[in-house]
């Protein structure tokens, strides 16, 4: 049994908190499916021998899938951003989330099959708004008509 970190991402999940933990775990690097609990007694949405909680690894970050019912349903009030250096790194990771069964959203967000919203942001895109003044104004409405973020757009309106 690895150690339980002191601080957590709890991400509550209706029922597939294994197969959301095995999907990051094979989509991003540092990322692991590290723990399956399962209940110990009949509960409130499950039954006693049902998995209960995931551990796992989200790009370094620790994380615990609650499998707790319907009740909850993910918003987009919470997303894990993914900073990316590359457009071919920025596609492989939104189209494993949207191929998998997700859903495109603008301005570089997705949602997965399980409803966790990402934002698949391209380093370009960060450093054009840190520049700030024009630079910024242009990435911003460029990046205000796309889906998945195009770091080619983004540079050619950052610069003009």
């Amino acid at each position: 049994m690895n150690p339980i970190p002191k601080n957590t991402l709890c991400l509550w999940y209706d029922s597939e908190a294994e197969a959301a933990a095995r999907f990051y775990a094979a989509t991003f690097p540092d990322s692991s499916l590290d723990e399956i609990w399962h209940a110990p007694a009949d509960y409130p949405g499950g039954k006693a021998g049902q998995v209960l909680t995931v551990r796992f690894t989200v790009l370094g970050i620790p994380c615990l899938g609650l499998n707790g019912g319907p009740a909850f349903p993910h918003t987009e009030a919470f997303s894990f951003q993914v900073a990316t250096d590359t457009q071919e790194e920025t596609d492989r990771y939104w189209n494993a989330i949207v191929g998998n069964g997700g859903k495109e959203s603008e301005c570089g967000w997705c949602k997965d099959r399980w409803g966790v919203n990402w934002q698949i942001t391209p380093r370009a895109l960060s450093e054009a708004m840190a520049a700030g003044g024009d630079e910024a104004r242009r990435a911003f409405a460029a990046m205000m008509t796309m889906g998945k973020i195009d770091i080619a757009a983004i540079e050619a309106a950052r610069h003009g």
